[in-house]
């Protein structure tokens, strides 16, 4: 059986830990944790939270680079994002599977602010051009770009409603690449990452594949998905 350390993401007011989590030491470091859970991190841990918490964890490993030596597992209450892509059980089967599961290597998405993409970013709307790789995308107006970490390449981009003869046709076309630049010059855009909005509209955004996997407990890579 493989010990674990239990960081408690969620807010004071919520429900007790899972059966599964009460047996590993419990830290309650509360939503969005900062660096103050620097020493916390190390061998195994169990993330309670939901996929923004998740995301401010991996910062952290990222930016006491830990990567290689920290196993991160996840137990949110219902379906995320991030469980969906991953096929991670959720509430007590997830805290049961941090005892058995193996980690697993999966890509982990940055972007150019310092921060992580760990299920779904949106970028909405777009009024510019968007670049997979060394690939244009698009070239005009879309009613979003959705980012997903996939697999096989790092990233899955779908471009949504793009325009043409000025008619909305609603229309999907994913692409997969180690990176995506995305320029909304003409109108700034809004970048929400795992549900949170950034801080402001932005004109140019980037995200791109880390150079180190994340260890996640349980994770089963099934290919690239679209919906959810």
């Amino acid at each position: 059986m493989i010990s674990y350390a239990v960081l408690d993401c969620r807010p004071v007011r919520a429900a007790a830990l899972p059966a599964g989590a009460s047996a590993a030491p419990v830290h309650r470091v509360g939503p969005r944790p900062g660096k103050q859970i620097d020493p916390l991190l190390h061998g195994r841990i169990m993330v309670l939270g939901d996929d923004a918490d998740l995301a401010a964890v991996c910062v952290r490993l990222l930016r006491t680079d830990r990567f290689a030596g920290v196993e991160v597992g996840y137990a949110p209450r219902s379906p995320t994002s991030v469980t969906r892509l991953w096929s991670l059980p959720t509430g007590e089967p997830a805290a049961a599977a941090m005892r058995e599961a193996e980690a697993v290597p999966v890509p982990l998405v940055r972007d150019d602010v310092g921060g992580v993409l760990m299920g779904l970013g949106t970028v909405a709307p777009v009024l510019g051009t968007v670049y997979v790789d060394e690939h244009r995308v698009l070239s005009g107006p879309a009613s979003s770009v959705r980012v997903r970490p996939d697999p096989t390449r790092g990233l899955a981009v779908t471009v949504t409603g793009r325009r043409r003869l000025g008619v909305l046709p609603g229309r999907s076309v994913t692409t997969l690449g180690r990176a995506v630049q995305i320029g909304t010059h003409h109108a700034p855009a809004t970048v929400v990452r795992d549900g949170v909005p950034y801080r402001r509209p932005m004109e140019t955004w980037i995200f791109y594949k880390h150079t180190e996997p994340l260890l996640l407990v349980g994770a089963r890579p099934s290919g690239h998905q679209v919906g959810g």
